[in-house]
């Protein structure tokens, strides 16, 4: 964060200065909001959790270095109170990113956001210094803290944004205002909670309201492909660009097709030139991520060649998404367990057909274990019975259906559109399903392991690999939304 005194921090977040001795002092280290990550020069922000109370640690906060704490009540220590701490976080973030005047780039969509921030921050960062969404942190929360890491040197902002619900990106993009917007795709992720695609695509859409004028240097980046994406540019003053496989897309995919280890290879194009790209990513759902950030790189000035190399080159920063470990005794694990909803679902499974079709030669066989896909409302049946067909109708080997009732209905699936009835198994648990993998899996096996971040399935790719326990993934503290 750029250097700040108690006083001014006070007057942007509307704080009233308690206990603290010196109003001039200057906050140099990050704004945290766990007391075992302060630094010296740190802000501690206080929120009160369901289980912790973060005003509790101010005292712990403090003796470890930070300059004072921002807070709800006093608390015995160098504070800024104020009023809501969530408020104050989201203003100290908007006051930060005008004086610094950086090239905010804020994504959205149903699935594909973090791997493709990760992918565009890996390819700006070729560019010019960057800052960008660590994991998933894409909420009320995770998003102005995310903001309060750029500083003087910062070129780029690249922010991830989720929702639960109509009016939650407008209220991010009022922290943050962007003035590039990608949508990516809408889905039907949470589908329970928004009532349906025309309520996401409504949400999704505040993003490319907030942009501004295309004289004023908006732009909407928008996928072609995706019907209710490409509507959006009718509700946006910025300038629209298209990516895709579309052919009147600005920026396009051509000849797409898998290596033989199911990496996507295909020839980009962008106004300025084409070239060619092999990602190190697995499954072909990437080369849509993949244009997403070749399309925001292409605005930001980045020619073709220069784009398709950093694609090429960039690896998935973010735990637990198609991260792929090959064991010493030849068993590939591929752990996808951080989220899921039907879409990626479909294209994790697509992603292990391709992956097994190496291993077919010398007897490799493929496995998903799968668990529940959470918030889809009426549709939880029909979706959890189509992902189980699905996985028969890929030639997956054996679908391992993980749980209670959704993983019931997985299984149900398998076997309804299976012809013997042994595609599938459902076990009750993760310990289970280990001890079922741990006697059957052999040299050449590729195993998905994909459920939503609820069930915690990770456990079980953790297992497999090196058979510790899962540990808190990112984003746990500040949480996320959809």
């Amino acid at each position: 964060m750029i250097a700040l005194s108690l006083a001014e921090i006070a007057s942007i977040t509307g704080g009233r200065p308690h206990d603290i001795p010196d109003p001039e002092q200057r906050v140099t280290g990050p704004v945290v909001i766990d007391s075992r990550k302060v630094e010296p020069g740190a802000l501690f922000a206080a929120f009160a959790g369901e289980r912790v109370d973060g005003h509790d640690y101010a005292q712990r906060a403090v003796e470890a270095g930070a300059a004072a704490v921002l807070a709800a009540r006093p608390v015995g220590v160098p504070a800024i109170v104020v009023e809501d701490v969530e408020r104050a976080l989201g203003a100290l973030a908007r006051a930060v990113v005008e004086r610094l005047g950086t090239s905010v780039i804020a994504l959205t969509g149903s699935s594909g956001k973090t791997s493709t921030k990760d992918l565009i921050a890996q390819v700006l960062e070729r560019h010019a210094p960057t800052v960008w969404t660590p994991g998933s942190l894409n909420n009320e929360i995770g998003l102005p803290l995310t903001a309060l890491r750029a500083d003087e040197g910062t070129r780029h902002l690249v922010l991830e944004m989720g929702a639960r619900g109509v009016g939650h990106i407008r209220y991010l993009t009022g922290l943050t205002p962007p003035r590039i917007g990608l949508v990516l795709n809408v889905g039907t992720a949470h589908i329970g909670e928004f009532g349906g695609r025309e309520q996401i695509a409504q949400a999704k859409g505040e993003l490319v309201e907030s942009l501004p004028a295309a004289d004023e240097g908006g732009v909407a980046v928008l996928n072609a492909d995706d019907p209710l994406v490409r509507a959006m540019s009718s509700r946006t003053r910025a300038r629209t660009v298209l990516f895709g496989e579309a052919e009147d897309a600005q920026v396009r995919a051509e000849n797409v097709r898998l290596t033989t280890e199911g990496q996507p290879s295909f020839t980009l194009h962008t106004p300025t030139g084409c070239s060619d790209v092999t990602l190190r990513l697995y499954g072909e759902h990437h080369v849509s991520n993949a244009l997403a950030a070749a399309a925001v790189a292409h605005e930001l000035g980045m020619p073709a060649s220069e784009i398709a190399a950093a694609l090429s080159g960039a690896g998935q920063l973010s735990r637990w998404r198609m991260e792929v470990t090959e064991r010493a005794d030849g068993v590939t694990i591929v752990n996808d367990a951080y989220n899921a909803n039907p879409d990626s679902m479909r294209a994790a499974l697509r992603a292990l057909a391709a992956m097994g079709k190496a291993n077919q030669a010398r007897g490799g066989r493929t496995w998903a274990v799968l668990g529940k896909m959470a918030e889809l409302g009426d549709e939880s049946l029909a979706e959890h019975d189509a992902v189980g067909r699905l996985a028969v109708r890929l030639n997956v080997s054996k679908l391992v259906a993980v749980g209670g009732q959704e993983a019931a209905w997985l299984d149900m699936g398998a076997k309804n559109e299976g012809s013997w009835g042994e595609e599938s198994v459902h076990v009750s648990d993760v310990r289970a399903a280990v001890d079922l993998l741990r006697r059957e899996l052999r040299p050449g096996d590729v195993v998905l392991v994909k459920a939503s971040r609820s069930v915690g399935l990770e456990r079980i790719a953790l297992e497999l690999v090196d058979g510790a326990g899962a540990g808190a993934g990112e984003g746990e503290v500040a949480g996320r939304w959809a």
